[in-house]
């Protein structure tokens, strides 16, 4: 299964970041390739959110996220166009405490058949833009 991993530094404390990466209704507005995000079920730090993305074509799926803790966010995948999708978020402070270390984590794997190098090449392309999306945003909101 391709996987990546990446780290970026963020100009906003810890909670203001993990705000920003669970505030999945506000997706398509900051992530270009996101075209729909739902959240179907939403119970303490746990939701169901459905969303639609498109890179090359339309993909659909669904995932179950969970807060483990005020720095860590995990997902699976619940149903949709993937054999596997699984990740996280693993947040610590820097700078004093007024700036977020974000470490991102994806495993994915289409449910077509799809060459690894282009399914890791997909992945890895798209993750520092990814990242850089919510960097920008969550700055943004200060």
């Amino acid at each position: 299964m391709p996987a990546a991993h990446r780290s970026i530094v963020v100009k906003v404390p810890v909670e203001r970041f993990m705000a920003v990466v669970t505030d999945f209704d506000a997706y398509p507005r900051f992530l270009p390739e996101m075209e729909e995000s739902t959240v179907l079920r939403h119970d303490g730090d746990v939701w169901v959110v459905r969303f639609a993305v498109r890179v090359v074509r339309r993909l659909e799926y669904t995932l179950r996220l969970e807060k483990l803790s005020p720095t860590r966010l995990r997902w699976s995948l619940v149903d949709g166009m993937f054999k596997a999708n699984n990740g996280g978020w693993d947040l610590a402070e820097a700078g004093g405490g007024a700036h977020t270390q974000a470490d991102y984590h994806i495993g994915l794997e289409l449910g077509m058949f799809v060459p690894g190098s282009v399914m890791k090449t997909l992945v890895e392309s798209s993750l520092p833009a990814t990242l850089e999306a919510f960097r920008k945003e969550a700055e943004a909101r200060g």
